[in-house]
């Protein structure tokens, strides 16, 4: 496995679509400095382009990847080594180079802005532990989703469905329930369902660190209130870090039991 993760790592860095993404976070950033020197703005700014963003390129890139190295992965899988060593460092290969080109991309320019005698060092660092997460969870999402449908066309359709539904539709739902149920006590309620979207997870570990209340909504300032700002993020990360785990999980045992 080690030796196909270095082999996808290396091919991946090389790769034109990872300089795109890591020119983009690049310049981004470099323009949003331009605008304003302050970091902590900086960073809210960059926020929502790494919740939106961030997912949607991990999705569409490992559904890329997987179909076509197709070819690849046959020749592989013609030889003696295990199939879920084969799925696994081709996936720890994806989401590793979108994380290396994600901090690149965004550290450089907090570097050169004077992020190190900053006091907001540590809000920097939730942003970036946000995007790699957040990596390694859509990128494994697509790779499920691309090992269980041969099918391109329904392998995009359905990847870009679960995009739509954690990163637009959720909340929306989330809030149309609450508003309907609106009588009765539905804070535990939307603290538990806030765990079942990476997205909205990441969004209240940012803000949680910021500590704005006008910014953290409806599940931010649930978080805040039974669990605190601090058990709040700690919370929160341990569930990011089961998200990174499940579609681990999810990959090995498809790759097992699909019939190549």
């Amino acid at each position: 496995m080690n030796k196909i993760l270095k082999y996808s790592l290396y091919d991946l860095v090389r790769s034109r679509w990872m300089f795109f993404y890591f020119g983009f976070f690049l310049l981004f950033t470099l323009g949003l400095f331009w605008l304003s020197p302050d970091i902590s703005k900086v960073a809210i700014s960059m926020m929502n382009i790494i919740l939106i963003l961030v997912p949607l390129i991990a999705t569409m890139f490992g559904l890329m990847y997987f179909y076509n190295s197709r070819e690849f992965t046959e020749l592989l899988l013609a030889q003696p080594i295990p199939r879920q060593h084969i799925f696994l460092g081709q996936y720890l290969g994806v989401a590793g180079s979108l994380s290396l080109s994600f901090l690149l991309g965004m550290g450089i320019p907090f570097l050169f802005y004077g992020l190190a005698t900053s006091s907001d060092v540590g809000l920097f660092l939730t942003l970036l532990v946000s995007g790699v997460l957040l990596s390694f969870i859509f990128s494994g999402i697509s790779f499920y989703i691309a090992l269980k449908n041969d099918n391109r066309i329904r392998g995009f359709g359905l990847a870009i469905l679960v995009w739509l539904l954690l990163a637009v539709a959720y909340d929306g739902f989330l809030l149309l329930g609450l508003a309907h149920f609106s009588d009765y006590p539905l804070e535990k309620y939307a603290l538990g369902a806030s765990l079942f979207n990476p997205i909205d997870l990441s969004r209240i570990l940012i803000l949680l660190k910021l500590d704005i209340a006008a910014l953290m909504g409806f599940t931010g300032a649930v978080f805040k209130k039974f669990l605190g700002s601090n058990l709040g993020m700690i919370v929160s990360l341990i569930v990011l870090l089961f998200w990174v785990l499940l579609p681990l999980w999810s990959i090995r045992r498809a790759s097992l039991r699909k019939d190549f």
